[in-house]
């Protein structure tokens, strides 16, 4: 069996598993109380994303969402041991650096994927399977209306900084999201007023209820917004510790922020005053990259003990010989993409659009830029999501179709310009995409941005033609295709319809309007989608506790351990 045939069998294995969980766990009622000896959460404990754009490569989101992730009453977490608290450090290799370490301010999934769950942390959050688990709250309840959470706090917690965590910051948090944040994305996931760009009001009201109890009252009921509060719009702060967010992190978690060696490297040491339990790893440095090879070298030298996001897939047979290396292969949420400017000339005709994705053979360049890993998509998806439908045929290699479409459109001889980010995969698949656009009749003037650049033009401007970048949040549909301000540039109100009746539906509803607007998408070949992209992993064989499955936006460091 193929690399690509292998992978795509998991996908479908993994993904048959979770949307059967939501299923049964579907019955769980509106007013069941959740706490650490549950699995997880409420009938709307369900998923969206962020609005952010990095890592791997970008961005995204407001509000799309998964379903009910919540474990039947009497139901337990397998114990799990912790590694004793040593004095190790690790090393681990990424691409993309931050740009600012306030993610309330800057864009970028780079940020989160260094603080978030390690520096700070929310009150629930996301185990490997995707189910949403206590954090800083130790349980919470839900109305029957689906309308009212009450969170139930752990006492005790304190800041880096030594102030109390209390119900009062958990409050301050929620509501400066809407007050002070700059990304609107997230603004939208907790907005608890209307403004000029964010037109729903999500969060009807926030009360402290006790020092350790805080009540959220929603708008209306929506099956995303628990699982929004695990991602960074959910990040708890302190009062007293917003003052220099960009250089100075205060939060509750298991490691703080030490140095930043611009260009470089960050460094994050071990918190012991950590009010969970402590991580066996002492200090972590993310050490940044611009060559994937030059990444793999540090592997090979010792520079290094973990890649963190292998950039040069066919290059993995180095680290399979012996037992030095370990290569953990698993699943993302992330989506490949060549996005088009649907707001814009000669893009915004459905027929421009769907020549383009005829004239790509997206098999040849998942297996040619990709050595095969990943699986390839039609829509905005990942096969990870209770949604997905499979559209990867929806439109096959067709170079006479894809000719048809854009003399039909007027559009023969057609020239468009390709901003290429600084990511692997989309240096990699460009000059395929370029080629094979070029037998349909279309010439493509490639460039190449800073991420910086990319994120000012691109992403804040909408200043493009089309880009290849991998949208890494879960289930950020709702960002990118339900708001036609996004650089996307979209506009279906058909699709924006769907997407909010189904978060505010039942989960039946939601599930079964979510798939609607996914194949709506695929129709308008709202963008050429690639490949989802792959969660691979190379390290020293001795790194224990690494994870299989890329969940949500940080590289989660607890649980690791050297030795």
């Amino acid at each position: 069996m193929s690399v690509t045939n292998r992978t795509a069998k998991r996908f479908r294995l993994l993904t048959a598993a979770f949307v059967g969980g939501l299923l049964v766990l579907s019955a769980c009622s509106a007013g069941q109380s959740v706490t650490p000896t549950s699995s997880s959460s409420t009938p709307a404990a369900t998923s969206s994303s962020s609005g952010s754009v990095g890592t791997s490569s970008a961005a995204t989101g407001s509000g799309a969402s998964s379903g009910p992730a919540t474990s039947g009453p009497g139901s337990t977490v397998a114990p799990t041991t912790a590694a004793p608290v040593s004095d190790a450090s690790l090393s681990i290799g990424f691409i993309l650096e931050p740009s600012s370490l306030d993610f309330t301010q800057a864009d970028g999934a780079a940020i989160p994927q260094v603080l978030l769950t390690n520096v700070y942390e929310t009150l629930v959050k996301l185990d490997q399977s995707g189910t949403i688990m206590p954090s800083l709250a130790q349980k919470w309840t839900v109305s029957p209306d689906g309308k009212t959470y009450t969170f139930t706090l752990h006492s005790g917690v304190k800041f880096s900084d030594g102030a109390a965590f209390t119900a009062d910051d958990a409050k301050f948090s929620i509501d400066r999201v809407t007050t002070a944040w700059k990304p609107v994305a997230y603004r939208a996931q907790m907005a608890e007023a209307a403004s000029a760009d964010i037109k729903n009001v999500v969060i009807a009201s926030t009360t402290v209820v006790s020092p350790t109890v805080f009540k959220v009252v929603l708008a209306k009921p929506s099956n995303s917004w628990l699982f929004n509060l695990t991602g960074r719009a959910g990040a708890m702060f302190s009062r007293t510790g917003v003052a220099d967010l960009a250089n100075k992190p205060i939060g509750t978690g298991p490691y703080t922020f030490q140095t930043w060696n611009r260009g470089d490297s960050i460094v994050l040491a071990r918190n012991d005053s950590y009010w969970g339990t402590k991580p066996s790893v002492k200090t972590v440095t993310f050490k940044y990259f611009s060559d994937p090879v030059a990444m793999n070298n540090a592997l090979l030298t010792g520079g290094i003990q973990v890649v963190s996001t292998v950039q040069t897939p066919q290059a993995l047979g180095q680290f399979k010989t012996g037992d030095k290396y370990q290569i953990i292969e698993g699943a993302t949420d992330g989506e490949v993409q060549m996005t088009l400017n649907d707001g814009k000339a000669p893009l915004n005709d459905v027929r421009v659009r769907q020549a383009i994705n005829y004239a790509i053979d997206k098999k040849a360049i998942l297996q040619n830029a990709w050595a095969g890993y990943g699986t390839v998509i039609g829509s905005h998806e990942s096969p990870n999501d209770p949604w997905f439908v499979d559209e990867a045929d929806k439109y096959p290699h067709d170079v006479a179709k894809a000719k048809a479409l854009l003399a039909a459109a007027g559009r023969s001889n057609l020239t468009l310009n390709l901003a290429l980010p600084p990511v692997p995969y989309a240096t990699a698949a460009a000059p395929i995409i370029i080629s094979e656009l070029a037998e349909a009749g279309i010439t493509v003037k490639a460039t190449n941005v800073t991420f910086p650049v990319w994120l000012d033009q691109v992403f804040s401007k909408a200043d493009y033609d089309m880009t290849i970048i991998n949208h890494v949040e879960p289930r950020d549909i709702g960002a990118l295709w339900a708001n036609p301000t996004y650089y996307t540039r979209y506009h279906n109100p058909a699709v924006a319809k769907l997407l909010a009746d189904g978060d505010a539906g039942t989960p039946t509803e939601f599930i079964a309007d979510y798939k609607k607007a996914v194949v709506l998408l695929a129709d308008d070949a709202a963008a050429a989608w690639l490949w989802s992209f792959p969660n691979l992993i190379v390290a020293d064989s001795n790194v224990k506790g690494l994870p299989k499955n890329a969940v949500g936006e940080a590289f989660v460091l607890a649980g690791l351990s050297v030795g």
